[in-house]
């Protein structure tokens, strides 16, 4: 899968502002990162039981 042009230019984009962090500013900034890809991952799950009707008790 390819990235679309502007995901492009927010890559770059954010790959500039990575390399002005300092080491404790980039590690806390992959915690946070991850914080919430795991919170994202949560949200499709539910909205994923929702929509297929999982998550209704019978």
């Amino acid at each position: 899968m390819e990235l679309s042009l502007e995901q492009e230019f927010n890559l770059r984009s954010f790959e500039t502002q990575v390399k002005q962090m300092s080491r404790e500013q980039a590690q806390e900034f992959l915690v946070k990162l991850y914080e919430q890809m795991l919170t994202r991952e949560n949200m499709y799950k539910e909205f994923i039981k929702h929509e297929w009707g999982i998550d209704q008790q019978s």
